[in-house]
């Protein structure tokens, strides 16, 4: 197991406040004080991140390309020569499928790329590489996916990538072999600024389609001030969103995007 996704779940929440919970209580005598610290950051930090508003109001922060008009899905054909759509998880060995399956983040993808694709004409490309090193790849799956459940067919797959930036490289890669260089980008809105980013630095014309927006009314009981399991994990997702729009132009600022 990659040593960067151990060290990520180990100090993204809810690891990350949980150790300060733990090093609270292991400081509990020998600094007061300072663990007192731990147990304010540890027990707010779990319930702002399982706050929906909290949800609400950091995604607005991120989601910064609009919603697509469906009345205008037709002419997106003029402005683009292909649909990438990114892999979004894998579920293991699910029984009533027989094997593995896109995970949630991932079929709602698909489904959009693929009503895209029907309304535009335009070719489709799945990229998501392995996961934990076992094959199939999410780019697989996802074409599988398209062609038996929604009856479209996938032109390029790229199963290589573990990253968005490696989504962008390699994908660029295959498109520039075959002389494509705008894109209809398709992934999560809060996704999209990190790889809108990472696409036109390897020098693609990027229309973005996002979806699955978590900055609207969050529709709870008491304005989202309860907290829920779901929004620990969504709020998670963000908050690592956030980590890579400031870590992704520090490593990457100055990759080359011409292979």
């Amino acid at each position: 197991m990659p040593i960067r996704y151990m060290l990520k779940h180990l100090f993204m929440p809810p690891g990350g406040l949980l150790l300060l919970l733990v090093l609270g209580w292991w400081l509990r005598r020998r600094m007061p004080r300072v663990a007192s610290c731990c147990f304010v950051l540890g027990v707010g930090g779990l319930w702002l991140m399982s706050l929906p508003v909290t949800v609400e109001w950091s995604a607005r922060w991120l989601e910064r390309d609009p919603a697509l008009a469906e009345a205008h899905w037709p002419v997106l054909a003029q402005r683009a020569e292909a649909i990438v759509v990114l892999g979004g998880g894998r579920e293991r060995d699910d029984p009533a499928w027989g094997g593995d399956q896109p995970a949630s983040m991932a079929l709602e993808r698909l489904r959009y790329a693929a009503r895209l694709a029907r309304a535009t004409g335009l070719p489709l490309l799945t990229s998501g590489g392995l996961h934990y090193g076992q094959p199939p790849s999410e780019a697989a799956l996802g074409a599988e996916v398209l062609a038996r459940d929604f009856a479209v067919a996938v032109r390029w797959q790229e199963g290589a990538s573990r990253t968005t930036w490696e989504n962008a490289t390699h994908s660029a890669r295959l498109l520039r072999q075959a002389g494509v260089t705008r894109v209809l980008l398709v992934t999560q809105a809060w996704h999209m600024p990190r790889a809108r980013w990472c696409f036109e630095r390897q020098g693609l014309e990027v229309v973005a389609a996002p979806l699955g927006f978590f900055g609207v009314a969050n529709g709870r009981p008491a304005g989202g001030w309860l907290p829920e399991a779901k929004a620990l994990w969504q709020n998670t997702l963000l908050l690592n969103e956030a980590v890579g729009l400031i870590a992704y132009p520090l490593f990457y600022g100055r990759a080359d995007g011409a292979e």
